[in-house]
């Protein structure tokens, strides 16, 4: 698996990111001692787990070998040797292997967070409006609210 597969898949899945964040990465966005990386557009820093760690660091890796002078995470062939970020088209299908795109496992992330946690504060957090998570409640319902007294 390419290292950018592993992060693109984990930092949608587990932490919901865009593809336009993920695009945006910048090397110096990530500080492995706190285990934490800044995303332009979200008021806090976001915590590492471990495995998006260790694809952070593979990633890290795969550019040491490049010898890119490119600020960001995510370098492929075309952006080796300059400064842009990787093109949507790349993001949109570095995941084809696995048969997912970003979209679906951010959405995946979204509905998880929003059902388990108040809407208001996974907007907070992601940097988002909390309205806009709303969609994401629409085709769920609590089993547990719907009891034969609430009929």
């Amino acid at each position: 698996m390419h290292p950018h597969e592993a992060l693109v898949g984990l930092l949608s899945l587990l932490h919901a990111f865009t593809s336009t964040e993920l695009r945006q990465i910048r090397v110096d966005d990530v500080d492995l001692l706190t285990q934490t990386i800044r995303v332009d557009g979200r008021p806090h820093l976001v915590p590492l787990d471990p495995a998006s760690l260790a694809a952070i660091e593979a990633c890290l890796t795969h550019r040491a070998r490049l010898r890119t002078p490119n600020p960001h995470l995510i370098v492929t062939k075309t952006t080796n040797t300059r400064s842009t970020p990787a093109s949507p088209a790349y993001i949109s299908h570095v995941l084809d292997p696995a048969e997912v795109n970003t979209k679906t496992l951010r959405s995946t992330r979204l509905v998880d967070l929003v059902i388990s946690l108040d809407p208001k504060l996974v907007a907070e957090a992601l940097g988002m409006n909390a309205d806009g998570l709303l969609d994401y409640l629409a085709d769920h319902v609590d089993p547990d609210r719907l009891t034969s007294s609430n009929l």
